[in-house]
C-alpha cells in the first residue's frame, strides 16, 4: 500500500511513519515544520519505502502514483498556539482536510481524519460519547481549533455522502509520551510538567489544578488511529480514541514530582478563557468496535516518558 500521512513529522504523525515503514508500506509523509521537526523522521530518510516531502497540506498538492490511504494528521494543537497562530491552524483544518480529501477522492482512497475531543468544547455529559454534540464557544480563543475541527468532521461526511469516499473520523483525547514537545507555545501539559520537574522548577498550574483530563500514552493511541484507518466496517464512523479515566491537574503534577524525584514546588496562574473543566472519553465503541483499549497505565507511561527526557533525546 501507498500511504499519505499529512503532518506526518509531528508528535502522533511520526509514530504513525514508523509502523507504517516497518510494516513495508510505501509512505509519504507531508509537512511544512510548522509544528513537527526533523528529529521525529530524521531515523526513516534512508528507507526506501519512504518520502518526505515538505509542503501546506492548505495549498494544492497532485501525485501520480496511486494512492492507497490518505490520513490527515496536520494541524498546530497545542492550547497556546491558539493565541498566535489561529488562522494557520483554520486553514489545516478546513482548506488542507478539503485538499487531503480531494487526494482520496481522485485516487479512490481511503480516508482518516485526526479530529480532537475539542470538538466537544465543556462537555456537559461525562464520560462523553460520540454523540454528544458538543458545547464550544466559536468565537473564544479556542474556536479556532474547536470549530475547525468540527468543519473538518462536516467536510468529511459531506465528502462520503456526495462522492461515496470511505471516510473515517477519530476523536482524540489527550496523548503523551517521547517526541512530544516541551518548549514555548508547543508546551503540552505532561511535557512541561516533566521538563520542569527535572531541572525543580516550579510546575505551572492554570486555574486551581482541579481540572480533568483523561491522558492516552502515544503507543496505544497509535494503535487506535490504525486499527480504525485499517477496519474494513468504519466507513463514516466517528470514534473517541482515549484513555478512559479522569485525572486533575494537581493530581498529574503530583505524579510527575513523585516520578521524577523533583524538588519541584507548583505556581499558579489564571485559567485560559474556555479552559474545560472536564475530559473524559466513553470508549464503548472503540472497544466493540475496533477491540481497542488503551493498556498503559498513566503511571507507567508517565514513569517511561520521563526517563526518555532524562536521556537526553528530546
Amino acid at each position: 500500500m501507498t500511504v499519505i500521512v499529512t503532518g506526518g513529522a509531528g508528535f502522533l504523525g511520526s509514530y504513525i511513519c514508523d509502523v507504517l515503514v516497518e510494516q513495508n508500506a510505501n509512505v509519504i509523509c507531508i509537512d511544512n515544520y510548522a509544528s513537527g521537526t526533523e528529529s521525529n523522521i530524521s531515523h526513516l530518510f534512508d528507507a526506501e519505502n519512504f518520502r518526505f516531502v515538505r509542503h501546506d497540506i492548505a495549498q494544492p498538492i497532485f501525485f501520480d502514483e496511486n494512492i492507497d490511504v490518505v490520513m490527515h494528521l496536520a494541524s498546530r494543537a497545542s492550547p497556546l498556539e491558539f493565541y498566535d497562530y489561529p488562522i494557520q491552524i483554520f486553514k489545516a483544518n478546513t482548506l488542507g482536510t478539503w485538499i487531503a480529501l480531494g487526494i482520496a477522492k481522485r485516487h479512490g482512497a481511503r480516508f482518516l481524519f485526526a479530529s480532537t475531543s475539542e470538538v466537544y468544547g465543556s462537555a456537559e455529559v461525562v464520560p462523553t460519547p460520540e454523540t454528544y454534540n458538543g458545547n464550544v464557544n466559536p468565537v473564544g480563543v479556542r474556536g479556532c481549533y474547536d470549530e475547525s475541527k468540527r468543519a473538518g468532521e462536516a467536510i468529511c461526511i459531506a465528502y462520503k455522502r456526495q462522492h461515496n469516499i470511505d471516510v473515517r473520523i477519530a476523536r482524540i483525547f489527550n496523548t503523551y509520551g517521547p517526541r512530544m514537545r516541551a518548549e514555548g507555545v508547543y508546551g503540552r501539559v505532561v511535557p512541561r510538567f516533566i521538563y520542569q520537574a527535572l531541572r525543580n522548577e516550579q510546575l505551572t498550574i492554570f486555574g486551581d489544578g482541579k481540572q480533568t483530563r483523561s491522558f492516552c500514552y502515544v503507543t496505544d493511541q497509535i494503535e487506535g488511529l490504525l486499527r480504525l484507518a485499517w477496519f474494513d466496517g468504519a466507513s463514516g464512523e466517528v470514534v473517541n480514541i482515549g484513555y478512559p479515566e479522569e485525572t486533575t491537574i494537581l493530581e498529574l503534577a503530583e505524579m510527575i514530582i513523585e516520578i521524577t524525584g523533583s524538588e519541584s514546588n507548583m505556581s499558579f496562574h489564571p485559567q485560559p478563557e474556555d479552559d474545560p473543566r472536564r475530559r473524559c472519553p466513553l470508549i464503548d465503541k472503540a472497544k466493540n468496535l475496533l477491540k481497542w483499549k488503551p493498556e498503559m497505565g498513566l503511571r507507567e507511561g508517565l514513569r517511561r516518558t520521563a526517563e526518555w527526557w532524562r536521556a537526553g533525546t528530546a
